[in-house]
Formats: C-alpha cells, sequence, structure tokens
C-alpha cells in the first residue's frame, strides 16, 4: 500500500539517526530506519518523482518535487542521493589511446582527471539534447551534458566514436 496519498510534501517527516541512516516516519507514527531515496528520471527530470524506498524495497512515499520540499528536507534528500549516484560530468576530452575499442580515454571531469576504458562504440549512449552517457568497464557512467558544448578538440575525438 502506498502511504504517500494524503500527505503532502510540506510534511514529509525525515531525518538522519545517529548512526547516519535515514529515517522516514509514516503519518501513522511508524518510523522506517534505513530508507533510501530513488529517483525516478535521474537525467531527464532530477528534480521530479523522487521515492522513499523501504529496506524491503518497497515505496514508502512519492515525492513529486524535490523543490517543493522544505529547505531542511530538501537539502537531506540532495545529500542521500549524490553520496548513492556517481556520476562524473565529463567537461573534456584530453585524449584517447587509440580509435579503435577497447581505448583508454583521459579526460576532464567536474571531478577531477581521470581516465577510463571503453569497451565499444555502443557503451555511449545519446540522450536528448546533445547529452551522452558513456559506461567505462567497470560500469562506471560518465554523463556529457551537452557534447556541441565540449571544446573544438573533444568534439572532434568523440565524434570517432559516434
Amino acid at each position: 500500500m502506498n502511504t504517500t496519498t494524503a500527505m503532502d510534501d510540506s510534511e514529509l517527516r525525515l531525518e538522519r539517526s545517529a548512526f547516519g541512516r535515514l529515517v522516514f516516519t509514516a503519518p501513522d507514527g511508524v518510523a522506517h530506519d534505513g530508507v533510501v531515496p530513488v529517483r525516478a528520471f535521474p537525467i531527464a527530470a532530477p528534480d521530479e518523482g523522487v521515492s522513499i524506498v523501504g529496506t524491503d524495497g518497497r515505496e514508502l512515499r512519492w515525492i513529486e518535487r524535490l523543490s517543493a520540499l522544505p529547505a531542511a528536507t530538501r537539502t537531506l534528500l540532495e545529500e542521500e542521493l549524490a553520496s548513492r549516484e556517481f556520476m562524473p560530468v565529463i567537461r573534456q576530452i584530453t585524449g584517447v589511446s587509440t580509435f579503435s575499442t577497447p581505448s583508454t580515454w583521459s579526460v576532464e571531469t567536474d571531478r577531477g582527471a581521470t581516465s577510463f576504458v571503453l569497451k565499444g562504440e555502443e557503451d555511449i549512449r545519446r540522450l536528448g539534447n546533445g547529452a551522452l552517457l558513456i559506461v567505462d568497464s567497470h560500469g562506471i557512467q560518465f554523463m556529457v551534458r551537452d557534447r556541441m558544448a565540449l571544446d573544438r578538440r573533444s568534439k572532434k575525438l568523440l565524434e570517432r566514436f559516434l
């Protein structure tokens, strides 16, 4: 049963326990320890559709928009989501080892410089509005928010794989 229907977002009761885990208190007063926030559309609509999921995998609460939450609750959820969602954003491609795959890419991201192995061209997925999702050989996802906004050299290197 979904407990979210009767409660609006301003009434969401969420806090962090002494052990650092999220605790959601349902309208009936039952506290659910160790809940996890999950975005429905993390790339296309990161502010919309967040589910609070219990340890049994069931949805306890649906949140239409993070921006509608009180600041403290929103910050708590955003911190938790950020710790779970590791998706560096590529700002520049500084080099590739070869134009065939597998190849090692050297990139500058919003989290610093790194390199990864691209197994195949199929690991580069086109998203809407010029965005790309690149998955490395370890399953780590890298985001290019707008490939047309990359510098000229980065675009040229990227085009060889698209």
